[in-house]
């Protein structure tokens, strides 16, 4: 590859990211809007700039498309949980069963939003915990926009070892590392994720009810952070498919103990006001009652917990499930300046049967056979005296605007990776930066590669090896540089637009990406500065 590395194509490769941004957080584009736009001005950049030809525009906009797939076979079985679970009541039973479950609703908050959030990314990933946790939120009375910016926030630390391992087993296949390499990336990479899982926590807690909320649930988050966080230290050196899925579930059995501790079984008195709530549960509580219990509110979350479980846990039915894969043939293609992605006769394979957008189609669909025969849907229309619209017409009016900037986002990160654009960002960092600047940088490499392909795995995959190379080149270790890149890719899933779409989308906000964007970038700007420091720090101690 013979990009060159000047002030023209580095600035000119930053500028789709930056006018993406630009449009959603500053002009407050719809995603739709900022999508398809980014997508002109990266290919516009990759013809006239980079040297690309049509061909490999094509071939990269078709890529694009296959990537989305794995999004969206999320999005629609989540959205299409969302209407059946809606049109039944089982929001309303749902919140008013957590309501009797726990009078402190901080203590609330912090469980569905932090730790079910990241017990789900623990054996579920591809937006899971977003799809699921945020329409919860929405249902316990969280304003739309707080209750996608916390999930997405709040299972950030389980990006890189969550999905039992995908992110990690896809970094080992693209560098070649020692097994003391191996063990060491792993055990610094587990490090540096502790500034996430410390964030996380208090993020939400933050959003909840700023300083009064800090104060009251300060505790709390660091018995979850030590647990999530030095839980996966620990679990790393025995196995690190499992180092975010045993602490996460640890998590979720400490909730109850936790619950019954006087400070957080009783309701908040301190807390005067709560950004992150849209009314008071009294305010917000319906006379209407819904048609079903808590037990069968909470019916689709338990038998979507099992399915995943079963299928990630079970190994000889994982393998048979797995057996099936798809992937698509595409041509070698290359640019002027030698960038050449190579041919593949099984793009970017996945087993379907496997994939949790199957666990949630399987979930909503025996959810709505259950609920139709119970006579759900007849009794919550009487009562809310509202007409029963068609469930299939909802899920297309719902799913079809998330899908389009999806599609547009993934798009422009495949035009931006085949053009040379997302490399040569790499590459002017590292040719600028000094030893200590670059290790300082680092993470940032990864949170770029992460914002442009809304997948930290895809984000490890791009630049890992380029890390690693440049790591040798400055004479810095390789495992603590690979540590950083990994921590990186998982800080840039908090303003990942794919991610902000899925959201917005199962919160019934699609529209207001940019308005999440604003709740979630100081977290992605205060997360890169700790762990760039810490990354320096690792370097200092290492060498």
């Amino acid at each position: 590859m013979q990009v060159p590395v000047d002030f023209l194509h580095w600035s000119m490769a930053l500028l789709p990211i930056l006018v993406l941004a630009f449009l959603l957080v500053q002009l407050r584009w719809t995603a739709q809007q900022a999508g398809a736009a980014s997508i002109f001005v990266a290919a516009a950049i990759a013809l006239f700039i980079f040297q690309t030809p049509l061909e490999t525009l094509a071939v990269s906009g078709a890529k694009g498309v296959w990537d989305a797939l794995s999004i969206l076979l999320v999005i629609w079985p989540a959205l299409l949980l969302y209407h059946i679970m809606n049109k039944a009541g089982g929001y309303d039973a749902l919140r008013q069963g957590i309501t009797r479950m726990s009078r402190n609703e901080l203590f609330v908050i912090v469980a569905l939003g932090w730790v079910f959030a990241s017990f789900l990314q623990g054996i579920d990933g591809f937006g899971t915990p977003i799809a699921i946790v945020a329409p919860l939120l929405v249902a316990f009375g969280v304003r739309p926009v707080y209750a996608v910016a916390i999930p997405i926030i709040a299972h950030i630390w389980g990006k890189f070892f969550g999905t039992l391992g995908v992110g990690w087993l896809a970094t080992l296949q693209v560098v070649d590392l020692s097994d003391a390499e191996v063990t060491a990336t792993a055990f610094q990479s587990a490090l540096l994720i502790i500034i996430q899982t410390i964030l996380s926590g208090f993020a939400v807690v933050w959003m909840y009810g700023r300083w009064p909320a800090i104060r009251h649930a300060w505790p709390l988050v660091l018995i979850i952070a030590t647990i999530h966080g030095l839980g996966q230290v620990i679990v790393v050196f025995i196995d690190p498919v499992l180092a975010a899925f045993i602490p996460a579930t640890a998590a979720m059995l400490a909730l109850y103990p936790l619950s019954l501790w006087p400070r957080y079984a009783e309701p908040v008195t301190d807390i005067v006001d709560s950004p992150a709530m849209r009314a008071s549960r009294s305010e917000y509580h319906t006379e209407k009652v819904p048609p079903m219990g808590q037990g069968m509110s909470f019916l689709p979350y338990i038998l979507l917990t099992i399915l995943s479980l079963c299928t990630v846990m079970i190994d000889p039915l994982n393998k048979a499930l797995g057996s099936f894969t798809l992937g698509l043939p595409f041509p070698e293609v290359t640019t002027g300046y030698g960038v050449t992605n190579a041919a593949a006769m099984r793009y970017s394979e996945f087993a379907p049967l496997t994939h949790p957008g199957t666990s949630l189609f399987i979930t909503a669909l025996v959810t709505w056979t259950i609920y139709r025969a119970r006579g759900y849907y007849e009794a919550w229309s009487k009562t809310t005296g509202e007409k029963q619209s068609s469930l299939w017409r909802g899920l297309f009016e719902s799913a079809v605007p998330a899908s389009v900037p999806i599609l547009a986002f993934l798009i422009m990160a495949a035009l931006m990776g085949h053009s040379g654009q997302i490399q040569t960002l790499a590459l002017g960092i590292s040719a600028l930066a000094p030893a200590q600047a670059f290790a300082f940088l680092s993470n940032g490499i990864g949170i770029i590669g992460a914002f442009t392909t809304s997948s930290s795995t895809s984000s490890n995959v791009l630049f890992s090896e380029l890390q690693v190379a440049v790591a040798r080149l400055k004479g810095l270790p390789e495992a603590t540089i690979l540590a950083a890149q990994s921590a990186g890719g998982a800080i840039g899933n908090a303003i990942a637009p794919a991610n902000l779409v899925m959201g917005a989308s199962t919160a019934d906000i699609s529209g207001q990406e940019g308005a999440i964007m604003r709740k979630t970038l100081p977290w992605t700007l205060v997360a890169f500065l700790l762990t760039g420091m810490a990354t320096v720090l690792l370097v200092l101690l290492v060498e």
